[in-house]
């Protein structure tokens, strides 16, 4: 079967295994096949010998988190990523992965009311206790959230989707932080509701190049685009790669993840009061291995809080990924107890966490936890 895989990418893996540490579906099960090396070595049996596409073959391509912390660790620099994300979209095009159900799931994503009425709904069913428990809603969903205002037109501060509905409060603390330190805020807002890196996740790439064309039509030229979700943001700076146009890679330079953008300016907010509070950073895995820009939330949070403390486990992930905890529970579990146990070790006040899946996944496990502009917010505002 032709996955559509670049060759060179593709025989970049010498298979060294020095990616087997960072990966956390293989550290969790041992098995060579849940690895990164395992999964190229499948990609180019199928790739290149036609290798029947098993259940098993399925499982192991399913079963990644895609959190890419292989990439940083790999001598041999494998796009991983990018193999992982065209085998699914060639395996998801050939109806071989992403069922319907999960499709229709995702269209409410670039619909703003219709999401919003299902959010409701799920608030509603969450109070009832009706919600399954393998959904991991660690946080209660709100029922109504007030509209986020416009500020100025410096900056763009993209909303999304899933971020917006359940977490609008991080928005509106990152706008008035920002605002704070000097600059006019436009939330994005319906403008553009989706950046369609779920879609991208699921192996939906023409959904996902289709909602980053239209954010990128629709939002002004003239200014940087501050993002407060990591992998949001590790999505739109991947624009270029995604539709490999001269307008998309111009689009991607103007993406910053929150905690990068303040911490060029974090003198604008000095000086305030610390909090009283030891703050674990936990990075997500789309800011520390694919944005790499991880070491701005610390200059960010340095000035604001009593103490800043890292966990042991050398970013792994906590296994939110995405949709991950939803469609592949156990793995996710698995690979957050290994977060639980660094947590723990820690033994903070709050955890920090720039990226909604990992809040809400290490939520529902019973940590406290806090976007990091949320906590600059707090000091601003005694």
């Amino acid at each position: 079967m032709d996955l559509k895989l670049d060759a060179d990418d593709l025989t970049a893996c010498v298979q060294c295994g020095l990616c087997l540490p960072h990966c956390p579906t293989y550290r969790v099960s041992g098995d060579e096949t849940l690895s990164p090396r395992g999964r190229i070595r499948l990609m180019r049996e199928v790739h290149d010998h036609d290798a029947p596409v098993t259940a098993e073959v399925l499982h192991a391509f399913e079963s990644c988190v895609q959190c890419r912390g292989c990439e940083p660790a790999c001598p041999s620099g494998v796009p991983y990523g990018h193999l992982m994300e065209r085998t699914r979209e060639t395996l998801a095009d050939a109806g071989e992965m992403t069922p319907r159900w999960q499709r229709l799931a995702m269209k409410p994503l670039a619909r703003p009311r219709l999401l919003q009425a299902g959010m409701r709904a799920l608030a509603v069913a969450q109070r009832l206790g009706a919600v399954p428990g393998r959904l991991g809603l660690g946080t209660e969903v709100p029922l109504r959230q007030e509209p986020l205002e416009t500020t100025g037109d410096d900056v763009y501060l993209f909303t999304g989707c899933v971020m917006d509905a359940m977490q609008r409060d991080v928005h509106r603390a990152g706008l008035e932080v920002l605002t704070a330190a000097g600059f006019g805020v436009e939330p994005t807002g319906a403008l553009a509701p989706c950046c369609g890196a779920l879609h991208t996740h699921a192996g939906l790439a023409a959904d996902a190049r289709s909602l980053a064309e239209a954010t990128i039509g629709r939002l002004a030229p003239d200014r940087p685009i501050i993002v407060d979700s990591a992998g949001c943001g590790a999505a739109m700076k991947d624009y270029g790669h995604l539709l490999g146009t001269d307008d998309a890679r111009a689009f991607a330079t103007r993406v910053l993840d929150i905690g990068e953008f303040l911490a060029e300016h974090v003198e604008k907010l000095m000086p305030v009061e610390p909090l009283d509070l030891r703050v674990a950073i936990q990075d997500p895995c789309h800011l520390r291995h694919v944005q790499r820009v991880h070491g701005a939330t610390r200059s960010l949070l340095a000035p604001f809080v009593r103490e800043l403390v890292e966990l042991d486990d050398d970013g792994l992930c906590c296994g939110a990924g995405g949709a991950y905890s939803v469609l592949e529970p156990g793995l996710a579990n698995q690979i957050r107890d290994r977060k639980l146990g660094a947590i723990d070790r820690a033994v903070p006040d709050v955890v920090a966490s720039a990226n909604p899946g990992c809040s809400l996944h290490l939520a529902a496990a019973g940590v406290a936890t806090r976007h990091p502009v949320e906590l600059v917010h707090q000091a601003l505002n005694p």
